[in-house]
């Protein structure tokens, strides 16, 4: 609380707030630009990358084959993160860490006009809106199911609107790495009315990773064209079964076009194996106008983001113990540099005979001195 200045980012409002932790809006004095700082729990980073993507780049001469800790683990998927690059993702710039506390402070883009819609709402999409945006989100996620990131919480207030009307991915807050085809996934991460059905069984099993994205996707460019979400319940176990037994119904109003109706119904198959994939939904005739407007292929926007040990080494800025911080603002504050926890009469037997020692340590901590 006390600390409202990270290295060169002045901490403004709070933006957002997810499961993860909270979102501030910050100001960087270099550039005078500003950026959306999500502060994450390390702890719960740790618990979510049991395992990492690809094993590091080891050395020829590193003999010695590396324990990779939840920590190191969390570096190299930021190293990842920090490389992704494409116009529908939202770009993370730096993160900063202090090794003395729990949180971990993630600097992303700003993208000023926020989430493309809020649910529910009364003034649903027209159609041919809910195609624009829905074309961005499928490039942003068949990029991220390209570098074999899942993301897994697609949804609304997760797809950020840019200043050129472009959609762009953000919040990868519970994403999950995977090796091979596809991420074969048991944890039941992402929010209640956008879950799959898959997720939702009693018994311990794995599902299909892209095919929750899709699930979630389906869910989203519901809310884009009605305004709500196709299950709706005031309890989530009777939402539970609405998700996993109900089939569609689509509302009267607005009418929507069969094409449409029909991407629903297969995104929204409660089957993962017989659902609808990403590379399907790019040439389905109501994304493509029946093929007046194909999306670029793949590999015309995708390029695998590959980091080095420097890199995974360098993914995280460490800052200065917040503690160190708060205590010198504190003594700035009493223009005093004796220590403040100390009682104030064991002070006068004290010489103050070094303060420009004690400033010179702790002018690292760049907290608004």
């Amino acid at each position: 609380q006390d600390c409202i200045q990270l290295n060169q980012y002045k901490l403004k409002d709070e933006i957002g707030k997810g499961s993860y932790g909270v979102v501030k809006l910050a100001y960087n004095e270099d550039d005078e630009q500003y950026y959306a700082m999500k502060v994450v729990s390390k702890k719960k980073l740790m618990k979510q990358y049991g395992f990492p993507r690809r094993p590091p780049p080891t050395r020829p001469d590193d003999r010695r084959s590396k324990v990779f800790g939840p920590l190191e683990r969390v570096y190299q998927e930021i190293a990842i993160l920090k490389k992704l690059d494409h116009l529908n993702i939202v770009k993370l710039v730096e993160v900063l860490d202090d090794p003395a506390e729990d949180n971990l402070h993630m600097v992303f883009e700003l993208v000023p006009k926020g989430p493309v819609m809020e649910v529910p709402t009364d003034s649903p999409f027209s159609e041919d809106q809910a195609r624009l945006y829905l074309r961005d989100i499928i490039l942003g996620l068949e990029y991220l199911h390209y570098q074999k990131i899942i993301h897994r919480d697609i949804k609304p207030s997760n797809l950020l609107l840019g200043d050129d009307g472009h959609v762009k991915i953000a919040d990868f807050g519970v994403s999950n790495e995977f090796e091979g085809s596809d991420a074969l996934l048991s944890s039941t991460a992402g929010t209640p009315a956008f879950m799959a059905p898959e997720t939702l069984t009693e018994q311990k099993q794995s599902f299909s990773g892209k095919a929750l994205d899709v699930w979630a996707l389906g869910v989203t460019l519901f809310c884009f064209v009605y305004g709500k979400c196709p299950f709706i319940d005031e309890y989530i176990l009777g939402l539970h079964e609405k998700i996993r037994n109900a089939s569609v119904e689509f509302p009267v109003t607005p009418q929507i076009s069969v094409e449409l109706q029909d991407l629903l119904v297969q995104m929204l198959d409660k089957d993962p194996e017989s659902r609808i994939p990403v590379p399907d939904i790019k040439l389905h005739p109501w994304v493509t106008l029946d093929g007046a407007a194909p999306l670029p292929l793949e590999e015309e926007h995708c390029t695998v983001v590959e980091v080095t040990e420097e890199e995974v080494q360098n993914s995280v800025k460490l800052i200065p113990s917040l503690s160190t911080v708060i205590l010198v603002k504190s003594m700035l504050r009493k223009r005093s540099f004796s220590n403040p926890f100390e009682f104030p009469g064991k002070r006068e037997n004290r010489s103050m005979s070094a303060p420009g020692d004690l400033l010179s340590h702790h002018h690292a901590t760049g907290c608004g001195l």
